[in-house]
């Protein structure tokens, strides 16, 4: 993605198969590093879980234990973290089970009435998720479907919406999941969007 849309190389970490304590570590580092004329862009492709009774997802790091909830990140912390990083705009995309316990409520609001400079002047926490709360498969479509979109785009500006919407049905029509896209509650959202551009 770093050659087809203006993402510098420099400012891209990959962490593989990370532990949590790596995963913490690169939260807090973002908050440390990112500034309010910064956009943010946070992929996470992972094993997640529901708890049930606490009505709680978590993502399971490399190092989680079955067992042990102390090993596993909730999303709500994970929110709590984005929500800490004080960027213009923020994007999480999540390729796990029951990755849709991020959010509180869902957006529901038409890019047709927006241009996109006034989306992209608007403070943005979004998330963008593989499910909502159920597991997803292993072979993911919705990686498949969003890797392709942003490859086989030919528009200058593209925002994170538009994007979810332009591979929302094909993963319908290939999985059981349902995608979602929606806002970060409590993290600063007052409207904005997350916008690619291509280079």
């Amino acid at each position: 993605m770093t050659g087809r849309y203006f993402f510098k190389s420099e400012n891209t970490k990959i962490l593989n198969n990370a532990s949590r304590a790596e995963i913490i570590e690169a939260f807090d580092d973002l908050a440390k590093k990112i500034t309010p004329r910064d956009n943010l862009l946070v992929f996470y492709a992972g094993h997640g879980v529901w708890d049930e009774n606490m009505k709680v997802g978590y993502w399971l790091p490399s190092d989680a234990l079955s067992d042990k909830k102390h090993s596993w990140i909730s999303n709500s912390n994970v929110k709590d973290y984005l929500g800490g990083i004080n960027s213009k705009h923020t994007l999480l995309i999540t390729d796990a089970c029951f990755s849709g316990s991020i959010f509180k409520t869902r957006g529901d609001e038409s890019l047709n009435d927006y241009g996109m400079a006034k989306l992209y002047s608007l403070p943005s926490r979004k998330a963008m998720t593989s499910g909502n709360l159920k597991s997803v498969p292993d072979q993911s479509k919705f990686f498949e479907f969003l890797n392709k979109r942003l490859n086989d785009n030919n528009q200058k500006y593209i925002s994170a919406r538009e994007l979810f919407n332009s591979l929302y049905t094909a993963v319908l029509n290939n999985t059981n999941s349902v995608p979602l896209y929606g806002v970060i509650q409590d993290t600063g959202d007052e409207g904005g969007e997350f916008i690619f551009i291509k280079k």
